[in-house]
């Protein structure tokens, strides 16, 4: 089955906002989380991903910070602020009430 990504475009600030409640994490390994959360049938484009980065700073919902990695590229970890994880909960509650109301309207039966 695929999944439709308009049903899910609309939650990628949410999805990413669940990943940080876990613990801080960089850009690649979000998106490999989500690939591998939705059984490969899912995967954030980098513009949407580094987008939404930048919508969720700007908000005050996220933070980030340098790692200190002695190999490699620095990365960019992303932290949840108190704020953000509000932001999530309410984010929550509105999926919540939008599946509701959805179920409600695919029902067949009266």
């Amino acid at each position: 089955m695929t999944i439709a990504s308009d049903l899910i475009r609309g939650h990628t600030d949410a999805i990413i906002l669940a990943h940080l409640l876990r613990r801080d994490s960089y850009g690649y390994e979000i998106n490999k989380s989500i690939l591998s959360k939705s059984g490969g049938t899912y995967e954030l484009n980098e513009a949407t991903l580094y987008t939404a980065f930048k919508r969720l700073t700007d908000a005050g919902y996220i933070t980030f910070y340098w790692g200190a990695e002695k190999i490699g590229a620095r990365r960019k970890y992303y932290h949840i602020t108190q704020q953000g994880r509000e932001a999530y909960k309410r984010m929550q509650e509105e999926w919540q009430t939008t599946k509701q109301i959805i179920d409600n309207l695919l029902a067949t039966e009266d």
